[in-house]
């Protein structure tokens, strides 16, 4: 995928702090090698999901947008469109019950399916399995200098706060949820970010993946009760 977004300049920072071996160049090799064995596998899955999305709404199949990175390096994070064009010109944060979401996007978004072509973020070197999430700009400018050691590291598709707001969208709520999430999510984020980036190693990327994968199959099983109980509900 060609990156045909202007990105905004930035201040290339490289923190006090060396890299750790690990974090540089053995956690590096492990991510491109996994994402390439998950490539194809990945592939079937993401075909029919992006024909999903495409006849499902109008728009594009990807959702591409800029998030702070790698030594404070914004780069465009890949997503499958869940939201209808232009959701994001109305607010950043997705509400509970958002009608901006699709049907599709209902869906991915509850099993985090929209987040599948970040594999190919992955390969490029913008991201990592394990790591911070990928913050908008708006955020990471506020970052205090205690905060700066989250771009240390590459961010990645899970870590510990996205298993802790697994269900954000629940806990903005449906009034103001910009205003709930800087207020009620966003300082407990950057708090379990900083905790990450100053003690990643591979057994903790080992155990928030397994971590990761069980909230994820916990949504799964939840889904398929609350459909059988509607079915059973309508069939009364």
């Amino acid at each position: 995928m060609k990156n045909r977004l202007e990105l905004p300049k930035e201040p290339y920072w490289d923190g006090p702090l060396s890299h750790p071996f690990y974090s540089k160049v053995v956690k590096r090799a492990l991510d491109l090698l996994l994402a390439l064995i998950l490539l194809i596998p990945g592939l079937i899955i993401m075909l029919p999901l992006a024909l999903w999305v495409r006849l499902d709404s109008e728009g594009p199949v990807f959702y591409r947008a800029v998030r702070g990175g790698y030594h404070n390096q914004p780069f465009v994070i890949f997503k499958f469109r869940s939201m209808v064009v232009d959701a994001d010109k109305s607010g950043g944060c997705t509400a509970k019950d958002d009608d901006r979401v699709t049907r599709a996007g209902r869906v991915m978004r509850r099993l985090k399916l929209d987040e599948l072509p970040q594999l190919f973020n992955i390969i490029r070197g913008d991201m990592s399995f394990v790591g911070p999430r990928p913050e908008l700009l708006l955020y990471t400018r506020q970052y205090t200098p205690d905060q700066q050691c989250i771009m240390w590291v590459r961010p990645g598709i899970t870590d510990r706060s996205s298993i802790v707001y697994i269900s954000q969208d629940e806990i903005v709520g449906e009034d103001d949820p910009v205003a709930n999430f800087e207020r009620l999510v966003l300082p407990n984020k950057n708090r379990l970010r900083v905790e990450y980036a100053k003690s990643q190693s591979f057994g903790l990327d080992c155990r928030l993946l397994a971590e990761t994968i069980r909230g994820v199959f916990g949504k799964a099983e939840g889904m398929a009760r609350e459909k059988a109980k509607s079915g059973k509900e309508k069939n009364q």
